[in-house]
């Protein structure tokens, strides 16, 4: 039987390359750090999601280490049979802290923590509104779930409160949303959301991968920027990103909704508990933000600077003041070309082209790091300016 399938694989494989779509792995032979070592020498790293620069931080590394030796490697077990420490507790509390929330549940990773969430809270009596361009994890868990779907357009807050309209008759309305769309850097305006979510007696989920640790006068994430944290009934988020970059995620909100996610939530009840050495070490994430805003202010000077200059040089970019900035290409051979051109000159870049983004809009989606130096920023611009000249010529 395989055979067959494998002649099918294989051809679709060669379909993908031939789009140019096929996704190749660098591997990096160092830590996660603003400058990587690749199979090419040292490069400059312009595409993780380590926005804080913590990824590789001393204070970080110590506390997992110390975890190591207190707590063991990991706990062979999921959290209500053997496999919840005092750490997982505390992690918990802090965060509930930090967010402003009433309980947060931890899950492996923020994948997990979407795909366990709606279908332990509604039913085929409720509905869900979800942005068209939410994250693959908020899709798979609405998939999960009996509830009738509806989408409404990215960021549209007409289009949004139609569909509330349409969804009247349904027992619970709950609005899903990421807080920052990951190829484009945009904000959902979540003020528009909450109040729209009041007028039609509806709970609101928000999935803040993007920005927790960072946006916000404190890094509290999009509901602290936009005054709703009171107003958020589900608050999803990653460990993964600025809060240390490792794994694991988290559900944050309303107490009894954790608590049910506790007693019914399949990727929680069924999957191994967060290592002790990557809980210990965003416990110490927290410490850290909560004792400084000099990484907070180091990103937003970083982005400021890294989008002006591209700017001045002509560059078309979305625009905001995210530190994901898309430089958009159009042509998907363009943006890959590109891509490689400015690895050459030592810069580490992605191109992004359908189906990830729409056709017509490729792009090479770069990430600011507090980690990045001033002198960073510019060779990055310079190398783009010079890949242009390149490709132009």
């Amino acid at each position: 039987m395989y055979g067959a399938m494998r002649d099918d694989l294989k051809a679709g494989l060669a379909e993908i390359r031939e789009a140019g779509l096929y996704k190749g792995e660098r591997v990096i032979r160092g830590p996660q750090r603003a400058s990587v070592s690749v199979a090419d020498g040292e490069v400059l790293n312009f595409c993780a999601n380590n926005y804080l620069g913590l990824a590789d931080h001393p204070v970080l590394v110590k506390a997992a280490q110390e975890a190591l030796d207190r707590w063991g490697f990991g706990m062979a077990s999921v959290r209500f049979i053997c496999g919840t420490q005092q750490p997982h507790k505390e992690l918990e509390a802090k965060l509930s802290e930090f967010l402003g929330t009433e309980d947060t549940i931890l899950y492996s990773s923020c994948f997990d923590a979407n795909a366990g969430l709606f279908e332990t809270l509604l039913t085929d009596q409720d509905v869900i509104i979800s942005d068209e361009l939410n994250h693959a994890s908020i899709i798979d868990g609405v998939r999960l779930c009996k509830a009738k779907r509806m989408r409404y357009r990215n960021r549209d807050i007409a289009d949004l409160e139609q569909r509330l309209k349409e969804a009247s008759g349904a027992r619970y309305r709950m609005i899903a949303t990421d807080g920052v769309f990951s190829m484009d850097g945009y904000l959902a305006p979540l003020d528009e959301i909450c109040a729209l979510a009041e007028r039609y007696d509806a709970l609101v989920m928000v999935d803040d991968s993007h920005a927790v640790g960072f946006t916000g006068p404190t890094g509290r994430g999009t509901p602290e920027l936009f005054g709703v944290q009171d107003k958020v009934d589900v608050l999803t988020g990653t460990l993964g990103k600025a809060l240390g970059g490792a794994s694991g995620g988290y559900t944050s909100g309303r107490a009894e909704i954790v608590e049910m996610l506790r007693q019914r939530s399949r990727p929680y009840l069924f999957s191994n508990s967060l290592a002790p050495s990557i809980t210990a070490a965003a416990l110490a994430t927290l410490e850290l933000l909560g004792s400084s805003g000099e990484l907070l202010e180091k990103l937003r000077a970083n982005t400021e600077l890294f989008r002006r200059r591209m700017t001045e040089a002509g560059f078309d970019l979305l625009p905001g003041e995210h530190p994901i900035i898309p430089v958009m290409i159009g042509d998907a051979a363009k943006a890959g070309k590109m891509a490689d051109l400015l690895l050459d000159q030592g810069i580490y870049v992605v191109g992004f082209s359908y189906p990830v983004v729409p056709h017509g809009k490729a792009r090479i989606r770069t990430q600011m790091s507090a980690a990045h130096s001033t002198e960073d920023i510019h060779r990055a611009v310079d190398a783009f300016v010079t890949a242009r000249s390149m490709m132009d010529g």
